[in-house]
């Protein structure tokens, strides 16, 4: 390994030894995938879109007893509807309900919530050291509680002008989120139109003075040194964890990554752009469907569909996000991945100024 790292703020701030953000990913990390990463040096994030505030608070110890490092407490933002009328998307999987022999959904759903009183109360129990948000941010003084606690704000960004707002609104750093990432697209602004990473990364830089950390389409050392090359302070990483045995990701998933199946966005699945595998139902439906309801609830009336064809080895209808570089995925444990991550991005940037 030769070098260092180009920009230190945000390594500084928050005291992990190597640029890498383990991304959160809800339903596909937790506490094992968080703690292998913080032992390899990178940050290593909880996702909470999906926890109520004391499973947060429990989730939170169980990594603070294996680890020590920075932590990250990632959560939505997104607007909630209460309810909707699905029933013309309902209607559209009729076909798919005969097919598997179920019926739609009768009972109330359990939707995920965004950032709300009682998760706040729990992070200033908490006190991590990062706390990031999705879709935009929360209500001014539930941000000022976060900030009061010490933690360091990140928002996501996918265009300029919400990077803009971002650091208006007080954040430390901005995730730039380019169209190559998996998961949901983070987009909280009208006018939003997919940028690739590193030309988003340049942008942002530009325009705002703040570290940035990249997203999407980053899988190894050579993508994380041209990222930080090219401006960033850090790189999060996402779909590179997901081969890793600490993920919470199915089989049939799993056996995706390191192929050349192609990955989408799509609304099909929760209602809101996300980037993942192609399924039967998104190939069936199309990967946009304008009659899908607004997320969380799309996911509602597929739950059944999900139920009857996973133990049968069916990913017909599953969540299978994964971003554009998935063929690259390298099944090892996450903390010799992060290790592996940060040897291969010192030799290549030790490279670029060697060849400079």
């Amino acid at each position: 390994m030769r070098g260092g790292w180009p920009d230190r703020r945000f390594l500084d701030r928050v005291g992990a030894s190597v640029p890498i953000v383990q991304a959160p990913m809800a339903g596909a990390g937790g506490v094992a995938l968080a703690v292998a990463a913080m032992r390899g040096g990178a940050v290593g994030s909880l996702p909470c879109a999906l926890l109520t505030a004391d499973q947060l608070r429990a989730q939170v110890a169980e990594v603070r007893a294996q680890a020590s490092g920075p932590l990250n407490l990632n959560f939505f933002c997104h607007a909630l509807e209460e309810t909707v009328d699905d029933s013309e998307w309902r209607a559209s999987l009729a076909p798919f309900y005969a097919r598997e022999g179920v019926s739609p959904p009768t009972s109330p759903p359990v939707l995920r919530r965004p950032f709300d009183e009682a998760l706040c109360a729990a992070v200033e129990e908490a006190r991590p050291t990062i706390v990031s948000f999705h879709f935009g941010l929360p209500a001014p003084m539930l941000l000022k509680r976060v900030r009061d606690t010490g933690a360091y704000v990140l928002g996501c960004a996918t265009t300029v002008d919400e990077a803009r707002f971002l650091a208006r609104q007080g954040c430390d750093a901005v995730i730039a989120q380019g169209y190559e990432a998996g998961g949901h697209a983070g987009w909280f602004l009208e006018g939003h139109r997919p940028v690739g990473t590193l030309a988003l990364v340049r942008r942002i830089r530009a325009a705002i003075d703040l570290p940035v950390i990249a997203a999407g389409g980053i899988m190894d050392g050579a993508g994380i040194a041209a990222a930080l090359a090219l401006g960033a302070s850090a790189a999060q990483l996402g779909t590179a964890y997901l081969a890793t045995p600490e993920s919470l990701i199915g089989p049939m998933h799993r056996a995706l990554l390191g192929s050349e199946a192609e990955t989408v966005f799509t609304n099909v699945i929760s209602g809101r752009e996300a980037r993942g595998f192609r399924t039967r139902l998104i190939d069936a439906l199309g990967p946009i469907s304008p009659i899908a309801p607004p997320f969380p609830h799309a996911s509602t009336a597929i739950a059944p569909l999900r139920a009857a064809a996973e133990p049968a080895g069916r990913s017909d209808y599953s969540t299978m996000w994964a971003g554009q570089g998935a063929a690259l995925a390298r099944p090892m444990g996450a903390e010799q991945l992060t290790r592996t991550l940060a040897e291969e991005a010192l030799d290549a940037l030790g490279d670029c100024h060697e060849s400079a």
